[in-house]
């Protein structure tokens, strides 16, 4: 990578942890790693596990030319907030966490006695945490990252209120709101936010390492199968890929579908109760989370087609963000059945590396059928899939947006 270095960068995100690991489903921590690293004298990352971990106490990892130098994995505010903390450590948005992130940058970013070139805060709390270092001269430029928005993403109608607030502030006063997908600054326009006030709305989408883009010689890949690669919740339509299977089946008796996720165990409770009252078990393949990125990929290469069956809820997420499993299937090498629901199903259509059908398990079922009935189309749809996934790096993503940000 040959570019312009910054001299120091801070990032602070968040990841999931469990059994003293850092979990993949995290918020971009091995990417920012990689790619900050090398482009900074100095990077500087804050990671804060997500409620629901089995550690409170923030991660704060030290880069310098590239190279970790240092682990710092205790700090004053997660120290002083650990009953609460404790008290609340549940699976869901907690405003205590959200307390300890805020002001735990703050601490750390003042008694480092450093100032910053770029600042990036993963979701509101924490681009508004730099917005106040930059206000103390301790950051140039911040940016607001942020993965997930809704217009109604809380059923609290008042906590609601103040999630969209703190929204509208840190798109406000950040230098640089990084969408990863385009569908989040339409919604803030149709909510009424004064759109020019806004910090420049830049896409950053999801993307890959670029020896994860690869895939099997067709002939390596096991014929008919289909595979469900994601997080278990019914909002996301693992019961939809399970439903489409017995008319799939009955055009293609070798059909087999593989699900892999984690999630709830209630959820996945319900869903081997319908494979079970379906009888699929001999066609249904449920193999439950996978712990790495590098065994769930490999795991989807060898399959020919992917499912994302997000199911139509109003002011669901899933209408607004960038859909990770579309993504991670062109990156392997698979064309994706996806519905209306996801953004970039669209983008995908449109590249001809997938096809877009309504979020009910008999359209799913026939979407299936077309595609595995024309190996003609089938192909010429791997293809394009492979072929759009070339340029979905992360060292892409970031680039481009630091350009136009006017930062390399």
């Amino acid at each position: 990578m040959s570019m312009k270095k910054f001299r120091a960068v801070l990032i602070a995100t968040f990841s999931p942890w469990k059994d003293g690991k850092r979990l993949p489903t995290n918020g971009m921590v091995e990417p920012f790693v990689d790619y900050f690293s090398k482009i900074s004298k100095e990077f500087v990352l804050i990671d804060e596990p997500h409620p629901g971990s089995d550690i409170l106490m923030l991660r704060i990892e030290i880069y310098k030319n590239g190279k970790q130098t240092e682990i710092i994995k205790n700090s004053f505010w997660p120290s002083f907030l650990k009953p609460i903390l404790w008290l609340t450590n549940v699976h869901k948005t907690q405003i205590s966490f959200k307390l300890r992130d805020f002001l735990s940058v703050l601490d750390y970013v003042i008694k480092s006695k450093r100032t910053f070139d770029l600042y990036i805060g993963f979701e509101s709390i924490n681009a508004l945490a730099g917005v106040v270092l930059k206000k103390m001269g301790k950051i140039d430029k911040v940016v607001y990252y942020v993965s997930d928005f809704s217009p109604k993403r809380y059923k609290n109608e008042w906590f609601n209120a103040f999630y969209l607030l703190l929204d509208r502030m840190a798109a406000t006063y950040a230098d640089a709101t990084w969408n990863v997908s385009m569908a989040m600054p339409e919604a803030r326009k149709k909510l009424g936010y004064d759109m020019k006030k806004l910090s420049p709305q830049l896409f950053a989408p999801n993307a890959f390492f670029k020896e994860e883009i690869r895939y099997l010689p067709f002939n390596k890949t096991k014929p008919y199968s289909i595979i469900y690669a994601g997080t278990l919740g019914l909002e996301n339509g693992p019961d939809l890929a399970i439903e489409s299977m017995p008319g799939i089946l009955a055009k293609f008796p070798m059909a087999t579908l593989t699900i892999a996720g984690g999630g709830r165990k209630e959820d996945e409770v319900y869903l081997k109760k319908v494979i079970r009252k379906l009888k699929l078990e001999k066609n249904i393949n449920f193999v439950g989370f996978v712990p790495t990125n590098k065994e769930l990929y490999g795991l989807v290469r060898k399959h020919w087609l992917s499912v994302a069956p997000y199911k139509a809820i109003p002011n669901s997420v899933r209408w607004y963000a960038d859909a990770v499993k579309i993504r991670m299937s062109l990156a392997c090498g698979l064309p994706v059945v996806t519905t209306q629901v996801p953004p970039n199903g669209k983008l995908v259509q449109d590249a001809g590396a997938g096809v877009v059908t309504k979020d009910n398990s008999k359209d799913l079922s026939k979407a299936v059928i077309n595609i595995f009935s024309n190996k003609k189309l089938y192909l010429k749809m791997r293809n394009a899939a492979i072929s759009a996934a070339k340029k979905n790096t992360w060292e892409n993503s970031y680039s481009n947006a630091l350009k136009q940000m006017g930062l390399l």
